[in-house]
C-alpha cells in the first residue's frame, strides 16, 4: 500500500512518525449498540500514544433528530480547539474496528475544509497485533486554532438525493449489506422501511477490506464498483445506515482519484422514516 498523508497510512508509516511535532491522532471508534462495546472506556484502557478520543455522537448536530450529523462548523472548530488539533497538524485517525467509524472522522474534516487528515489502515486492532506502543495516559492539550471553509460540495441532503434518485444524473452507492439493500433484513434503527433509494447500487463496505480490516488496492476497489454497475465516470453519491460507513466508499473512491463524489449525510435513517420518498427492494 503506498501511504497517502491524505487519505490513507499503514501503521508502519504512523509508527516511523508517531514523535512527528504536528501530528495529532484521534480515536473515532464508534459502535451500533448491538456490539456491546464502549468505544469511549476502551480508548481510556489504551490507545495509541498522543491519542485523543473523537466523540461522533456529540461532535454532531444536536438540532437533529438524526443520529451524528454533521456539526456546525462552530461546534467543530471549538472541539477542535479543545483537543489541541488545528491549522498546520497533519491528523490520523482510526478506530477499535479495524476500519468502520474512522473514514467518517475523515470524511468530517474533508467536509471542514482540512486535507492534511488520513486514515489508518486497519486501526487499533493491526496496531495492537503488530506489538507497537500503547498507554493509558490522556495526551497533553494545548490550544491550535482551525481555519475552517466549509466544502458543501463533499455532503448532500434528501431533497438532492432525491433529486439525483429522479433524475440519474448521479450513481448513488450504498455501503449497507446487500440483505439490507435488498430489504430482506430489519433496520437497526426502528421505525424505519426495509429496501434502498431507486437507482442506487449496492457496494458493500466489508467488499472494499481484506481480512485484516485493511483497505483493499485502489485497482482491487475499482473493480468491486466495477463490478455493482457503478458507472466511475458519473458524480456518486456515498449512503449507508447513518452515513458512518458511506465514508468508507467516500475514502475508497477519493483513492482512485475519483474527484466527484460526495456524502448522504442522513442516510437510511433519513430516507427510511421519510413517508413522501419511494423505497425499492429486491436487487439493484
Amino acid at each position: 500500500m503506498a501511504d497517502d498523508p491524505k487519505t490513507l497510512v499503514s501503521t508502519a508509516w504512523l509508527a516511523q512518525h508517531l514523535k512527528d511535532p504536528d501530528l495529532r491522532i484521534l480515536d473515532a471508534s464508534w459502535y451500533l449498540p448491538e456490539a456491546g462495546r464502549d468505544a469511549r472506556a476502551e480508548y481510556d484502557a489504551g490507545h495509541i500514544p498522543g491519542t485523543r478520543f473523537f466523540d461522533i455522537d456529540e461532535i454532531s448536530d444536536h438540532r437533529s433528530d438524526l443520529p451524528h450529523m454533521a456539526p456546525p462548523v462552530e461546534k467543530f472548530m471549538s472541539r477542535l480547539r479543545a483537543m489541541g488539533v488545528g491549522d498546520g497538524h497533519q491528523v490520523v485517525v482510526y478506530d477499535g474496528a479495524g476500519l468502520l467509524s474512522a473514514a467518517r472522522v475523515w470524511w468530517l474534516f474533508r467536509l471542514m475544509g482540512q486535507e492534511n487528515v488520513a486514515v489508518l489502515d486497519g486501526g487499533f486492532p493491526k496496531w495492537q497485533a503488530e506489538g507497537h506502543p500503547v498507554e493509558d495516559m490522556p495526551p497533553i492539550i494545548r490550544d491550535r486554532h482551525m481555519t475552517v471553509r466549509m466544502q458543501n460540495q463533499l455532503v448532500r441532503d434528501v431533497t438532492q438525493v432525491s433529486s439525483a434518485s429522479k433524475l440519474g444524473d448521479h450513481v448513488i452507492v450504498d455501503a449497507r449489506a446487500a440483505s439490507r439493500f435488498r430489504g430482506e433484513a430489519p433496520e437497526p434503527r426502528d421505525g424505519l422501511r426495509a429496501g434502498h433509494i431507486p437507482g442506487s447500487r449496492n457496494v458493500p463496505y466489508a467488499d472494499l477490506l481484506n481480512t485484516d480490516k485493511t483497505m483493499k488496492d485502489p485497482e482491487a476497489c475499482r473493480a468491486i464498483f466495477n463490478a455493482a454497475g457503478v458507472d466511475l465516470r458519473m458524480p456518486i453519491i456515498t449512503t449507508c445506515g447513518s452515513g458512518v460507513t458511506a465514508a468508507i466508499l467516500a475514502l475508497a473512491l477519493e483513492r482512485l482519484g475519483h474527484a466527484h463524489w460526495s456524502l448522504y449525510d442522513g442516510s437510511w435513517a433519513e430516507w427510511g422514516m421519510f413517508p413522501t420518498v419511494p423505497v425499492a427492494t429486491g436487487d439493484a
